[in-house]
């Protein structure tokens, strides 16, 4: 890929990208009550795979809204008298409403068990997409919109992608963009001479372009469409990363043959696996989506078919149709809920699929990769962006040509986040009831209704099914090797379940909040620590949550006073709350997440053998990355797993800093790793760069690495 001439972009090729003005939320709907509403455009005769998706998705509708019926009408049938009359009728359609949520969640997940079992010859694959030569008019660019990003990181991850895809044979159809927002000086800086150092390390052939913006408008869907109104013309395809992404060559192949085989897709989006994080929080994500995530998604890809979500990242996009289709108009009115669409990716497949082209999820594209966020306020911040985006996109629900799927796309999507507050009206209205005589979805063992009882039985049931059928599909298929073995998968399963129980109380109300900003437009701020640093302090967490524990203690002890019953009924949720500060700080650790890994614990495949993308995009970010100080490198899990089997090692020996150093090095010379002097020692004590560099030197000659559990590991690419 050659950097091009000495300007760092292609001569401009403009296009026109005009937005189509939304028609407004009640105008909308007026004209779907009147039968006025425009038809989503349909290229060509219906195809068999638009009927077999109309009968499952009748399936579905019919599973969820008889689950709910027949839950409301158990609940009604062992509703007692007494309480408010309001607080009844709400209690019941909060829970009709709930339930059938859950419903929906249990019914895709096992509608992904049963693909993942049988297959689906409906179903777009990479496998089905054949090895045939690729036209030399398949022009496909690969786009990177960063904003004050990691460097290192970002283009370790895109030079691993540009190498691989090099090896294909087929590099000569791509040219890779990086579109930066960056408004810090010192990190522009640093992009740039990443990227000249990229262009470097690729070589003659190699097309790597990079363009600041001055105007930073409508942030990442606004970059996208500044690429494609200059250059889009020039391409056929284009592939979106986001700055965490890693693509292997043959990932990128094998959407473009997906996007030349079937003329009539619009968007094919892969299902990037979660990886290279090592804080306890980011790995118990990732093996939930590895273990149970995949089925959920074979299960979308079941019902939705052609009509697909979109991710906004690791993913291929017809050009011409999408800057003909899909840009996006500022929303009117002022509040939250305006302006600028924020999750601007399910809009967009909307408007593809309202102009007629397909929107695939293909989920068996392999090398297709991401990060999680390290660290549950980085997820919470994250979050807070998602849920006013999904919360905007509600208000289009009723636009003019919107395939029937996509208008229920954009419900789930706001549903997601509104079920927050939901489920925290239905827990304080089943404490009001309590407290006035009313309860009957309550109570203590041997008080409760049996047809209540067998409520919360259906529903927790519902809840935790999809983490047995992804444990119990692994299991059938012998891929538990590549989670640590079969007790190492079971102890992962139990040990995530106990984390997202304790988590998503949390959760609850941080979403509550944010839905209460979004819909009130009071500017509710969330900041996190930088994508960087992983570790919460103890005052960064006491700052955040502190209040909420407190609160969440006065609510409990205040309760158990007035009605032990109801405190027992609130108290699930209310001490995970209370707990929060050190389970924030505790699931922020690296070090905790290394010792997991060095036990095997919540492994998933990559940690297990990591693809030769995901290694050399580690090796590239660590070496580019500033030298790290002694805390970072004794969180290295190889370096840990050494200190751990030294003489003399304790679990204990992390607590001392300069214990720890001292075990290392005799490990390392016990271990017969490498041989060291006094003067090499004192040095290695002393310099924790020369710590790395000797990790690097073993991983390079690949020395004692045979037997270590956690070779595979970023820290050991």
């Amino acid at each position: 890929m050659n950097a091009g001439c000495g300007c760092s972009m292609p001569p401009l090729r403009r296009g026109p990208m005009v937005a189509r003005p939304w028609r407004g939320f009640f105008a909308g709907l007026l004209d779907l009550l009147a039968g006025r509403a425009e038809p989503p455009a349909q290229r060509g005769a219906m195809q068999p795979w638009q009927r077999a998706a109309a009968r499952r998705r009748a399936v579905l509708t019919a599973i969820v809204v008889g689950s709910a019926v027949a839950a409301t009408a158990l609940l009604l049938h062992t509703l007692p008298e007494g309480g408010p009359a309001a607080l009844r009728i709400a209690q019941v359609l909060l829970f009709a409403l709930l339930f059938a949520w859950v419903a929906a969640g249990f019914a895709t997940a096992m509608m992904g068990a049963w693909v993942l079992w049988r297959g689906d010859p409906h179903a777009l694959t990479a496998r089905g997409a054949g090895h045939a030569p690729l036209s030399v008019d398949a022009r496909t660019a690969i786009v990177m919109p960063i904003c004050n990003e990691n460097v290192a990181a970002v283009f370790g991850g895109l030079r691993a992608s540009c190498e691989s895809l090099a090896a294909t044979g087929v590099a000569s159809l791509f040219d890779v963009y990086v579109l930066s927002d960056t408004n810090d000086p010192g990190l522009r800086a640093a992009e740039l001479a990443a990227w000249a150092e990229l262009r470097d390390a690729l070589g003659e052939g190699a097309r790597v372009h990079y363009r600041w913006r001055t105007r930073r408008t409508r942030r990442k869907s606004g970059n996208v469409a500044d690429f494609c109104r200059r250059w889009g013309r020039n391409y056929r395809y284009m592939v979106v990363l986001d700055a965490d992404s890693v693509m292997s060559g043959d990932a990128l192949v094998a959407m473009v043959r997906l996007m030349e085989a079937h003329p009539d897709a619009g968007i094919v989006q892969s299902a990037p696996r979660a990886c290279g994080v090592s804080t306890l929080h980011a790995r118990a994500q990732q093996f939930a989506g590895r273990v149970t995530g995949r089925l959920f998604s074979a299960g979308m890809r079941w019902w939705q078919l052609g009509e697909s979500h979109y991710w906004g990242h690791n993913a291929i996009i017809r050009v011409e149709p999408f800057m003909k289709h899909c840009a996006l108009a500022l929303l009117p009115g002022r509040g939250g809920l305006s302006g600028e669409i924020l999750s601007h990716d399910f809009v967009e497949a909307a408007l593809m699929r309202r102009a007629g082209w397909h929107v695939w999820l293909v989920d068996d594209i392999e090398g297709s990769y991401e990060q999680q966020p390290a660290n549950l306020l980085d997820e919470l911040q994250r979050d807070r962006r998602w849920c006013q985006g999904n919360l905007q996109n509600a208000r289009l629900v009723t636009e003019p040509g919107l395939h029937g799927v996509h208008r229920a796309m954009l419900l789930t999507g706001a549903m997601a986040y509104l079920s927050a507050p939901l489920w925290l009206a239905f827990l304080l209205f089943g404490s009001a009831l309590w407290l006035t005589g009313g309860a009957a979805v309550a109570g203590v063992p041997g008080s409760v209704p049996p047809g209540a009882a067998a409520l919360w039985l259906a529903t927790l049931a519902m809840l935790a099914l999809p983490r047995v059928a992804g444990v119990a599909a692994l299991l059938l298929t012998g891929a538990e090797r590549q989670y640590g073995g079969r007790a190492a998968l079971l102890r992962g399963a139990l040990v995530e379940a106990a984390l997202s129980v304790l988590s998503a109380p949390v959760r609850m109300v941080a979403h509550s909040l944010f839905v209460l900003g979004a819909l009130t437009g009071l500017k509710l701020e969330w900041k996190s620590p930088p994508r960087e640093a992983s570790d919460i302090a103890w005052g960064e967490a006491l700052r955040r949550f502190g209040p909420l524990s407190v609160f969440a203690l006065a609510l409990l002890a205040s309760l158990a006073l007035i009605e032990p019953r109801a405190a027992l009924w609130l108290a699930p949720v209310v001490l995970p709350i209370a707990l929060a500060v050190p389970f924030v700080v505790w699931t922020s650790r690296a070090s905790l997440g290394c010792r997991a890994l060095a036990h095997r614990l919540l492994m998933t495949p990559e940690e297990h053998c990591a693809p030769r993308v995901l290694r050399q995009a580690w090796q590239f970010a660590r070496r580019a990355a500033p030298a790290p100080g002694w805390l970072d490198t004794l969180t290295d899990p190889w370096l840990f797993e050494v200190v751990r089997q030294a003489p003399g090692a304790r679990d204990t020996a992390w607590g001392s800093r300069g214990r720890a150093r001292r075990l290392l090095v005799a490990g390392l010379v016990e271990r017969d790793t490498v041989r060291l002097g006094r003067a090499d020692r004192l040095r290695l004590l002393a310099e924790p760069q020369s710590m790395v560099a000797l990790r690097d030197q073993l991983a390079a000659s690949r020395k004692s690495l045979t037997t270590n559990p956690v070779a595979a590991h970023p820290a050991f690419a």
